[in-house]
């Protein structure tokens, strides 16, 4: 069995309606389907929580809430202090996309968004133009300039020294997107590889591949479990890491 179309289906983003301008596709893609299905189930979610009055409305609610009081009371506040309403908008719809466009991945038809390294990149570079807007809304454009290099520096390293930390910064950024891209596609490719060992013992011996099936449908089972964690904690570092990133523009003493 050719388990590369199946691959290809959750990670790569194929054309659905095609629109090219001087050769870049601008038309509908199955990636980009998928985000507004993905934006479409935040938005439908975030309505009913907050109008729930009764009934699984408010388990919705309550669930909901939790989340929220979390993310804002011990993720953002200890960065941000009084700053933390400000920015808690942009992490609640952070989290929320990105958990949501986790577990969506994993259902069957359905495409990994976060697999493809374009969305992930995007993310990142969200991050990085939030970490500017914030040090230059919290200390004024120069001295946010003058804070990229640490005080007491010598005259004559500062130069060196401000590029350096700006590629630092770049690093970081780059970093949040290949962590989120490369643990997305690593799970797909386990849970894959796991299911493979069945056809790969059968092409050695009929009976030997009829043996391990049960072994290796219990392998992806319990690696698409896993992929269920992955999935939170994901959307958790990337959350943690941006608040932090950009906390220490907001506070950079």
């Amino acid at each position: 069995m050719n388990f590369e179309p199946i691959l290809k289906h959750h990670l790569l983003n194929h054309s659905l309606i095609p629109f090219y301008i001087g050769g870049v596709n601008f038309g509908l893609t199955q990636h980009l389907l998928m985000m507004w299905i993905v934006s479409a189930i935040l938005v439908t979610v975030s309505v009913m929580a907050a109008r729930a009055e009764s009934g699984a409305g408010i388990l919705l609610r309550s669930g909901v809430e939790s989340v929220v009081l979390y993310i804002r009371d011990e993720m953002m506040r200890p960065i941000f202090h009084d700053e933390t309403d400000y920015y808690l908008p942009y992490f609640l719809t952070l989290f929320f996309f990105i958990l949501i466009a986790n577990f969506a991945g994993m259902v069957p038809e359905a495409s990994a968004i976060m697999g493809n390294i374009s969305v992930t990149l995007a993310l990142a570079l969200c991050t990085f133009i939030l970490i500017q807007f914030a040090g230059i809304r919290t200390q004024g454009l120069f001295s946010y300039l003058k804070h990229i290099v640490p005080g007491g520096t010598p005259w004559w390293l500062v130069p060196l020294l401000f590029v350096i930390e700006i590629f630092g910064l770049c690093a970081k950024c780059i970093a949040l997107c290949i962590r989120l891209f490369a643990n997305i596609v690593a799970g797909h490719m386990v849970a894959l590889a796991c299911l493979s060992l069945i056809f790969i013992f059968a092409q050695m011996n009929h009976y030997v591949g009829f043996i391990s099936a049960p072994f290796a449908v219990g392998l992806t089972l319990f690696s698409s479990l896993l992929d269920l964690l992955v999935a939170l904690l994901q959307a958790y570092i990337f959350t943690i890491l941006t608040a932090l990133f950009v906390g220490f523009a907001v506070h950079p003493h």
